[in-house]
């Protein structure tokens, strides 16, 4: 495969991406409306979201059917998110956070794990309805039907590894480029300063206040860390360096949207404010804010650096082929 002489060419990659991502995605679909293991589910949605990222990574070498776009993939993926996000959010709730609760505390838990516990079987409905939609169905065949007889564009024929850097800088660039980098950050005469070391409360000050801006940031990361690992076989330790300190920024960023969705869903069930229904669980929700504010720190200052810039463009423009 590294032989620029057998070199594997994009539509050839192509397809064995989208092939994998479909078969997954279509293999989990009963377990889901039986509902039996949230697993079926939570892999489902995976699957969803690499086909998603497939299609869109190799959209230049691809002639798709009309229905088969990344918009309406993530119709699909929405619904499923919706249901996904639930079952989180109660097994942390669950797992987590209910042994550290006294008994008072505890109690009034398991009556908002009980409102979710309704809330989760509208959404089922849903993902039923939209597992047995005209939109769901004939996407599931146009997929199978593509894959049965695949079109794509000329430079579908070329050997993937020349293009590999054209194909993933961009999205590294905007990755790189997001606004939420600079939150809590001084620029000083055009340079970046260290990020900023706050108290607890400012921390949480300031993640109400760029909440929206550090999620898109998750979702970006999400999105370039799945491109990365479409071509991870053609690279060298340094991606996979890279490729892993991605997937942190991701689960990093996550933690902490996921506290502040606990809280925003809880203050909905209680319909007032956590701290004074529920102080307990209120104070164990700001710990963990400001713990993932400290590692999520380490990350920023380390993707702020240029040095790192510089060694992950570089990673990108060397695949395997290229250094033989």
């Amino acid at each position: 495969m590294s032989d620029n002489n057998h070199a594997v060419t994009l539509k050839e990659w192509a397809n064995i991406a989208i092939a994998k991502h479909t078969r997954k995605t279509f293999k989990y679909e009963a377990g889901v409306l039986k509902d039996q293991d949230p697993e079926d589910l939570h892999q489902m949605r995976v699957g969803i979201r690499r086909l998603r990222s497939t299609i869109s990574g190799f959209a230049v070498a691809l002639v798709l059917p009309k229905i088969v776009t990344e918009k309406k993939i993530a119709k699909i993926g929405h619904s499923l998110g919706n249901l996904r996000d639930l079952d989180v959010l109660l097994a942390i709730l669950k797992d987590n956070y209910r042994p550290l609760l006294s008994a008072k505390e505890q109690k009034s838990l398991d009556k908002v794990i009980q409102s979710l516990n309704g809330q989760r079987q509208k959404e089922l409905k849903q993902v039923r309805k939209t597992l047995n939609s005209k939109l769901y169905l004939h996407l599931q065949q146009e997929l199978n039907n593509w894959l049965d007889r695949p079109k794509y564009q000329t430079i579908g024929e070329c050997s993937i590894y020349p293009l590999l850097p054209d194909l993933l800088l961009p999205q590294v660039s905007q990755l790189l480029l997001h606004p939420g980098w600079l939150v809590g950050v001084e620029i000083k005469a055009g340079q970046i300063q260290s990020p900023r070391t706050l108290n607890e409360g400012a921390v949480e000050q300031l993640l109400i206040k760029e909440d929206e801006l550090l999620h898109d940031l998750r979702k970006l990361a999400k999105k370039t860390r799945y491109n990365l690992e479409l071509f991870s076989q053609l690279y060298d330790d340094t991606y996979h360096h890279y490729l892993n300190q991605v997937e942190q920024i991701q689960e990093v960023l996550g933690q902490i949207q996921d506290a502040h969705v606990l809280r925003e869903v809880l203050e909905k069930v209680l319909q007032s404010a956590i701290v004074d229904k529920m102080p307990e669980l209120a104070e164990l929700l700001f710990k963990a804010r400001s713990q993932k504010w400290l590692e999520w720190q380490i990350l920023q200052q380390q993707f702020l650096d240029n040095k790192t810039r510089i060694e992950l463009r570089q990673a990108i423009q060397q695949p395997l082929w290229s250094q033989k």
